[in-house]
This record gives C-alpha cells, sequence and structure tokens, in this order.
C-alpha cells in the first residue's frame, strides 16, 4: 500500500479514538532517559494537532523535573529547528495552524518525542509526509547523540512501514499499552 493511501486510512482510524482519556506513562520515559544515561536534559516534544497522542502532560513533568523543554518550529526551506520553550511562555501559529514558541533561543534537544501516523515493530515511523522529523534527526545525529522517542497509542502499529533511504528509525516507540525497543 502506497505510503499516502496508508497515512489516509490510519489517521481516519485514529480519530475514532476518545485521545484525551489516552495518556502515556511518564515513568516509562523516565527510565527510558535513565537507561540511556542521558547527561543534558533537553527534552523536544510538540504540541499535538489531527488526534496525535497528547504529550503536553508529558512535558509538564519534564519542566517540574528541572529538564529544558522545546516545541519545534517550521522553517520556510522545510526545515524545522527546536526553540526553548517553557508553558510560561507565548506561542504563536504558525501557517499549518500549528502553536509554535515565539521565543527564538535554538535548542538541540537529547530526548526526542515524536507524532507519528503509524509504526512497526521494528522502530520505523509512518509520518505526515512532510520528512521534517526525517531532515531533523539526520541533522541531530551528526551534532550529538539523541534518544528518538515516537508517541503513539496502541492501535498505530501496522504489519510493515513502507520506508526509503531518508526515512529514520526510532529508539523507542512508547504506546498506551507498551514499548518497542
Amino acid at each position: 500500500m502506497l505510503k499516502s493511501k496508508l497515512r489516509k486510512k490510519i489517521l481516519k482510524a485514529r480519530e475514532k479514538f476518545n485521545i484525551k482519556n489516552i495518556h502515556i506513562d511518564f515513568n516509562q520515559i523516565i527510565k527510558i532517559i535513565k537507561k540511556e544515561k542521558i547527561s543534558k536534559k533537553i527534552v523536544g516534544g510538540y504540541y499535538p494537532v489531527n488526534f496525535e497522542v497528547d504529550d503536553l502532560e508529558l512535558l509538564k513533568k519534564f519542566e517540574k523535573k528541572n529538564f529544558n523543554i522545546s516545541l519545534p518550529v517550521i522553517k520556510k526551506n522545510s526545515q524545522m529547528d527546536f526553540y526553548a520553550w517553557s508553558f510560561s511562555d507565548p506561542l504563536k501559529i504558525n501557517k499549518y495552524g500549528i502553536p509554535e514558541p515565539e521565543t527564538k533561543n535554538i535548542v538541540y534537544p537529547d530526548v526526542l518525542l515524536i507524532p507519528l501516523v503509524a509504526f512497526d515493530k521494528n522502530l520505523n515511523r509512518l509520518g505526515y509526509g512532510g520528512g521534517y522529523y526525517d531532515r531533523l534527526i539526520e541533522k541531530l545525529s551528526k551534532k550529538k547523540n539523541i534518544i528518538k522517542i515516537g508517541l503513539a497509542l496502541s492501535v498505530q502499529k501496522i504489519d510493515k512501514v513502507p520506508i526509503n533511504t531518508n526515512d529514520q528509525k526510532l529508539d523507542y516507540i512508547v504506546t498506551n499499552k507498551y514499548i518497542i525497543k
């Protein structure tokens, strides 16, 4: 099945779930961070849209535990960077209708929480098709060791995500029911 058809099918199925009542276990993510021996504490999250798993509660908990949190800003050149952000900071709406930080303090996260449309047991991720996270992961991986954690509903798992040479694997996928590593 082509990526675009698969994407449409999964997004339609995801809409049927009451995403507000589904939570990812913060302690499981902390265990991953401890296991990976992350010394710096910069977490890159995302502002959930389109029935994505809501990571805002996770980011609040990270901030309370003295992690620096950040959100992505989409650039004009189809690139994406992360900028320092706090829940007390304002957000602006980008051209896609997604809230982004107004501040311009670029950061390089040690841990990336990544939304996804679908995933498979081999830690492959199907996104929305823009390649923003794939390009970002490739760029950040040249600068530092980063932990890439996909957040999903267990129902988003498929047998095999169609991949190409630009697609970047995740290190973990944390769902509302289990973890793949």
